[in-house]
């Protein structure tokens, strides 16, 4: 527990000297977040809730502490969280196609030692409960891509605001083609990075790539990574579109109350 106490208390130190107050506010939006996932199950283990529904309550909150509580209410993250929002919204109706047609809800045959002496009747939609997770696993990449967006456009336009709304949104895409590789390798190998070890089994147990493949486990950690990476290339064009047609539309209210001044 000491441990734990001083990393988290160099992280806070290092982070104030980094970002200032805005750092501080990073640090605590760390332990607010995982408030909002902790109620998030609670709320889960009640067998007549959806999951789904509480799941997308949940991201509105994260939300809002990860782009209002840090970076205060101002344009660039209210356009970042209405894009980061309707990305969930497609994101999340793909999911729960793709959860039921796949059916990789459940457990894998490498944890049924694990779950044997349980009981398996506990009332709870894992296919619902599987689609929670894989949204949970990609808003904070899905809301990077978007606050990066929003920022970058803002200060692009505000150095050069004869662009046209068109040119603001090659801009944009621009941008966001720089951050779709370098975000989805990001989730790629985080991955990698949380399941050596059982990466290491396959090997031990002499699976083939084909049992690798259809491994439960596997095949459910790979489509987190694949809806992750289509959320990440959706908010990009999402984004962008929204922060050209912002930048330019509030330009021409401004030239057109100037010139009825």
């Amino acid at each position: 527990m000491n441990v734990l106490v001083m990393l988290a208390a160099i992280l806070l130190v290092l982070m104030v000297l980094v970002g200032g107050w805005q750092g501080a506010k990073s640090f605590i939006s760390l332990f607010l977040n995982f408030g909002v996932v902790f109620f998030t199950v609670f709320f889960m283990l009640d067998a007549s809730a959806n999951p789904i529904v509480i799941t997308f309550i949940a991201c509105i909150v994260i939300g809002c502490i990860s782009l209002f509580y840090i970076n205060e209410v101002n344009s660039k993250t209210v356009i970042a969280f209405v894009s980061t929002m309707v990305t969930i919204s497609l994101l999340l109706f793909f999911i729960v196609i793709i959860s039921k047609k796949l059916m990789i809800h459940g457990f894998g045959e490498e944890e049924e030692e694990a779950i044997a002496g349980l009981s398996l009747y506990i009332g709870v939609d894992f296919m619902k409960v599987g689609a929670s997770v894989i949204i949970m696993s990609t808003i904070g990449a899905i809301m990077d891509v978007a606050i990066s967006i929003a920022s970058s456009m803002h200060e692009v336009f505000k150095h050069t605001p004869t662009l046209s709304k068109k040119e603001l949104f090659k801009s944009g895409v621009g941008i966001g083609r720089d951050i779709l590789g370098t975000d989805t390798n990001t989730l790629f190998f985080a991955f990698f990075g949380g399941y050596l070890a059982l990466l290491i089994w396959f090997k031990d147990l002499h699976y083939t790539i084909g049992d690798i493949v259809n491994s439960k486990i596997f095949s459910s950690e790979m489509i987190l990574i694949l809806c992750a990476g289509l959320g990440i290339a959706l908010v990009i064009p999402i984004a962008s579109w929204m922060n050209a047609y912002f930048l330019v539309r509030v330009k021409a209210v401004k030239k057109g109350l100037s010139e009825k001044a």
